[in-house]
């Protein structure tokens, strides 16, 4: 790639990227992936409301959350604007280790900086569950979450997230895509829980304690009390919140059966959840 192709493709990307504001002083960047207002961001990102996105050439608008999954750390947002400039969604599985790649953000408040670098690993890293991230040696600081990765044809390969050993980690575009059409959207459970170990029928296991069941979620249609211990999905143990995670997503409305203990904890009761993917995910 030519320095005049490689200054082009930053500055498409640039005005492609967007600063996140969330809540008073949350900050981080996304992604236009839609001219019609549709941006991409991490799931962390937009914990606060309300949410507001500053364009490249300094406007603003207040925008809503239309989607988010927890699990992948991906949200989508829609802007209260149109005739936006939108970024093109590459094909991450065709991205491979040692190519050049190229990341857009809004680190520390700077607008649009561009960092470059080779991409070290593509797959699972433990202890940050069961999901692919790409692994890339570029710089990123506070504020560049939600920003672009892109390879050297400018095409969005990743969604910048967190720095690990000091190299970026990114989500693949390839589950943006799978959230914009619905295949990852997660079902609203409407529940605060807290990962627990209890004895139950005589052996530890482990479960999720309901600290908290918002008023009209599915949980509270389901009967579902506060205090109550999650430890299966479907007939299968939870091992971690990343079973929950996956379990809600989808893009039908289905029918999710959870196990749990309420009071005695050698009583594993029986639910039926029903599930709504249309709804944004609130907990």
């Amino acid at each position: 790639m030519s320095l005049e192709g490689f200054g082009a493709i930053a500055e498409r990307v640039r005005r492609s990227t967007v600063q996140v504001t969330s809540g008073r002083h949350g900050q981080g960047s996304g992604i236009i992936v839609r001219s019609d207002g549709v941006i991409v961001t991490n799931a962390h990102v937009v914990n606060q409301s309300p949410l507001t996105v500053r364009l490249w050439d300094g406007s603003s608008f207040p925008a809503r959350l239309e989607a988010r999954n927890a699990r992948r750390d991906l949200a989508v947002l829609r802007a209260s604007t149109v005739n936006l400039p939108p970024a093109e969604l590459g094909n991450s599985d065709e991205l491979r280790v040692g190519e050049l790649v190229m990341a857009v953000g809004n680190p520390l408040g700077f607008i649009g900086a561009v960092t470059t670098g080779i991409v070290h690993a593509i797959g699972r890293r433990p202890g940050l569950g069961p999901t692919k991230w790409i692994q890339a040696e570029v710089q990123l600081a506070p504020g560049s979450s939600g920003g672009p990765l892109v390879n050297a044809r400018g095409e969005v390969v990743g969604v910048n997230s967190m720095i690990v050993g000091g190299l970026g980690f990114a989500v693949p575009s390839n589950a943006v895509s799978r959230l914009l059409a619905g295949d990852l959207r997660q079902a609203p459970l409407g529940v605060v829980l807290q990962p627990v170990v209890r004895r139950i029928n005589g052996s530890e296991r482990l479960g999720l304690a309901l600290l908290e069941v918002l008023k009209g979620s599915a949980a509270e249609c389901a009967s579902l009390r506060m205090g109550d211990i999650l430890v299966g999905i479907n007939g299968q143990p939870i091992g971690s919140l990343d079973d929950l995670e996956g379990a809600l997503e989808g893009g039908e409305e289905r029918v999710l059966r959870l196990e749990f203990v309420r009071g005695d904890v050698n009583r594993i009761r029986s639910v039926a959840v029903r599930l709504n993917p249309q709804a944004v995910a609130v907990a």
